[in-house]
């Protein structure tokens, strides 16, 4: 296996961490802004009050996602099986 091919592994696995991960941080972002955007607007600066509507929303985007996610990460490792296959 060369540089380039090891490289190319790499790259094709980071991008499949990004797609994976992306469904659950975007909506942890979503959900922790808007929860600091009611915190400012009402001023109740309680620090545990993120935590779990952020656990609920991402928990249910897991649930929702499931079926992406591993159909990526299956696309992902069928494409490295090939690669070892083809030496």
């Amino acid at each position: 296996m060369t540089g380039a091919e090891v490289l190319d592994v790499a790259r094709d696995g980071i991008l499949t961490l990004l797609q994976v991960s992306a469904p659950m941080m975007i909506v942890g972002l979503v959900v922790g802004v808007a929860i600091a955007l009611l915190q400012a607007l009402t001023q109740i600066q309680e620090i545990t009050l993120v935590f779990v509507p952020k656990i609920i929303a991402i928990f249910i985007t897991i649930l929702l996602a499931l079926p992406f996610m591993s159909a990526a990460m299956n696309a992902y490792m069928m494409r490295v099986v090939a690669h070892i296959i083809g030496g």
